[in-house]
């Protein structure tokens, strides 16, 4: 295990899916300086995912670099995977990292996610997307979809279903059979990144249809180690998810809703236990006001 891998861990939540978690390792960086992998990623905990069957794996995201991508083919090999099959679940950089190991593979993604990856390619190669680490190469997908999509591997039926929260392009995976959702970063613990303020009714729309699904326990990227190890998260995560994003809303009307620190906006998700608290979402937390604060006001808020 390399320097980089050295905190990676391979957790098993549920019968036939494992988990590879990093960060949340205090005092412990990837790398000097401002980063995406530490500031995006490591500082809020990440997982990836691969759902197992026989001599095949679905990887759900490559993680956030190759050496991590590298092990985590590596403990696959080792549980008699032959054949893989990529699937990213959105476009971010810390999900698509580590997709070279897996070079020869098929790699999925919905055709949005493709198209921002084609698009952004030159500068995510060099670096100058979102500052370093660049991701070079990076592989693009060699299979689109769009809406819903079912693969199978060995004899688990798995869904790609389609949504926009968070992100624009995002690609969640349901297992019908066992009731699992693994959900990219459409929902987060403690509360959701969110990328487009301008878009929040289709969140709210998409976060319905996700709990129409009826899962029985949700696997998100980022989230806290225990729940994920022990099986993940209950349903009620998703309407926990869909709160916060109307509590955003209330900045519309009453922009003096910025100065309400996190753990009271949430206060009634974290009684319930629906959310948990990791005092780093506070970051997110302020970034997600004043991006809903520039959709609403231009920049600017009263009072």
């Amino acid at each position: 295990m390399t320097d980089l891998t050295r905190h990676l861990r391979l957790l098993r939540p549920a019968p036939g899916v494992l988990a590879f978690y990093d960060g949340r390792v205090e005092g412990h960086r990837f790398a000097d300086g401002p980063n995406w992998v530490d500031d995006g990623a490591l500082s809020l905990g990440i997982a990836s995912y691969a759902i197992v069957s026989g001599d095949q794996a679905l990887v759900y995201d490559t993680h956030v670099s190759r050496p991590h991508a590298a092990l985590i083919r590596r403990w696959l090999e080792a549980e008699g995977v032959a054949r893989f099959t990529v699937v990213l679940s959105h476009r971010h950089l810390d999900h698509i990292a580590g997709t070279a190991e897996f070079a020869g593979c098929e790699v999925i993604a919905n055709a949005r996610t493709a198209a921002h990856m084609a698009r952004d390619k030159a500068a995510i190669e060099a670096g100058t997307l979102q500052g370093g680490p660049a991701i070079a190469p990076l592989i693009l997908p060699t299979r689109s979809f769009s809406g819903e999509m079912t693969l199978h591997v060995d004899q688990t039926e798995v869904r790609l279903i389609e949504a926009n929260i968070h992100s624009d392009d995002a690609t969640v995976l349901y297992l019908p059979e066992s009731g699992l959702l693994l959900a990219g970063d459409t929902v987060e613990d403690t509360v959701t990144y969110v990328g487009d303020p301008a878009a929040f009714d289709i969140h709210l729309a998409d976060l319905a249809r996700l709990a129409a699904l009826d899962a029985r326990s949700i696997l998100p990227n980022h989230g806290a180690e225990a729940i994920i190890s022990a099986g993940g998260y209950a349903p009620d995560i998703i309407p926990a998810t869909a709160d916060y994003i109307r509590w955003l809303m209330t900045l519309k009307d009453s922009p003096e809703n910025r100065n309400i620190p996190l753990h009271q906006a949430i206060g009634a998700q974290l009684s319930s236990g629906a959310l948990t608290w990791f005092a780093p979402y506070e970051a997110v937390h302020a970034q997600n006001i004043a991006r809903t604060l520039a959709q609403y006001h231009g920049g600017g808020a009263h009072g």
